[in-house]
């Protein structure tokens, strides 16, 4: 008798056990990453499979930055990353990398091929990088690719200067936008001339769970942008956008941000790289947005073009008693020409993780405060 109750016993508790476990396999979480101005997300499928793409910073900031995105995977509970997609060989996307490696075992590498900005600061990173594919594996996408992941739709959007030619299921419809879009001729941003650099070589992805879309486009250009989405949108619409550039007003025109109409936006700025006024004025009247939420506080916006603070993940390591109302005009450009010193936050740096259902239904939550919101399905979407 004290078997058979020791044998129910057991069965009861396997059963609960289990539980946890079956609604893990049923959701897909997203790591978006404080890496200080640059590049890092990590994709975890219902299937337990990983996508991170981006490394972060090099430099001084490869060491913090490794250390902040394995604080994202030791929470997933991950023992190696399978898939790495490294946008673009700029150095806040890819100057992590070596460091990364050092921690975590990657299996599959993908980019786009070979750089075309080569230079005395990237060489040598990318030296390394072609040493560490070379002992496992090394995949070169271009738009239409799917990256093999189990649950996930994972299309290729862009990539080598190339967009997608034929729609994505469910996408295709005309683009109202496109009439009044302008081609950039010199970056608003820095003032410097459109031209081909490694931004333009970007990997885009969409990621569809059942009915829940997200786009990210790295470092995707304004001129890329009309390319892709006209006259026809290719991609459709999105529950999820992370922004492109940072969210830097040199990219996110209303061609793509207000066409593909996200419910949520995620902006992965740093404290003065990302949310000028003119950005911020797209986001937050894109037709569908619910909420964007930011990576930093930016000194670019102020207080004017921001959100409130339960959205924004970081902090500087220097708070002020208050922030500033008006945005700071943006810093100077070129030789010669000094920028004030950009606040440290070398400090505890906080993530923004996204679960995801089949139904649609996601939740965004932000680890610094704790601060969570369910984005339920709407009905007719």
């Amino acid at each position: 008798m004290r078997a058979s109750i020791s044998l129910v016993f057991l069965s009861a508790l396997a059963l609960f056990v289990a539980i946890p476990s079956a609604q893990t396999a049923r959701t897909l979480t997203v790591y978006v990453i404080d890496v200080e101005g640059g590049n890092s997300g990590l994709y975890v499928s219902p299937s337990g499979e990983s996508v991170l793409i981006d490394s972060g910073n090099g430099g001084a900031g490869a060491a913090r930055d490794a250390d902040r995105i394995m604080a994202a995977v030791k929470d997933a509970g991950l023992k190696q990353i399978d898939n790495l997609i490294t946008t673009h060989y700029h150095g806040d996307h890819v100057g992590g990398l070596i460091e990364l490696a050092k921690r975590v075992q990657i299996a599959n590498f993908i980019d786009h091929g070979a750089n075309v900005q080569p230079g005395p600061q990237i060489d040598p990173i990318l030296q390394q990088y072609a040493e560490l594919y070379a002992k496992a594996k090394h995949t070169v996408v271009k738009p239409g690719d799917k990256i093999a992941v189990a649950g996930l739709d994972w299309r290729i959007v862009s990539a080598a200067g190339q967009v997608l030619k034929t729609p994505l299921p469910g996408a295709g419809a005309a683009n109202r936008y496109c009439a009044s879009f302008k081609r950039h001729e010199v970056n608003p941003v820095s003032g410097a001339p459109v031209g081909n650099t490694e931004d333009e070589q970007s990997v885009g992805s969409q990621i569809v769970f059942g009915k829940f879309r997200s786009l990210y486009l790295g470092d995707f250009t304004w001129n890329e942008e009309f390319d892709l989405m006209c006259p026809v949108n290719r991609v459709g619409t999105e529950d999820l956008f992370v922004v492109s550039r940072h969210g830097q007003a040199s990219s996110n025109s209303e061609v793509l941000v207000h066409a593909i109409q996200p419910r949520v936006i995620i902006m992965n700025n740093g404290i003065r790289k990302g949310g000028q006024p003119d950005a911020m004025k797209v986001f937050l009247s894109s037709p569908r947005l619910e909420n964007l939420w930011q990576i930093h506080f930016s000194q670019l916006s102020g207080q004017e073009y921001t959100v409130p603070g339960m959205f924004i993940a970081n902090p500087t390591d220097d708070q002020q008693a208050a922030l500033q109302v008006a945005p700071m005009p943006p810093p100077p450009q070129g030789q010669g020409q000094q920028a004030p010193a950009v606040p440290t936050h070398n400090g505890v740096a906080y993530y923004f993780k996204v679960s995801a259902q089949q139904d649609g239904t996601f939740t965004v939550t932000n680890s610094r405060n704790g601060f969570s919101k369910v984005y339920r399905t709407v009905s007719g979407t």
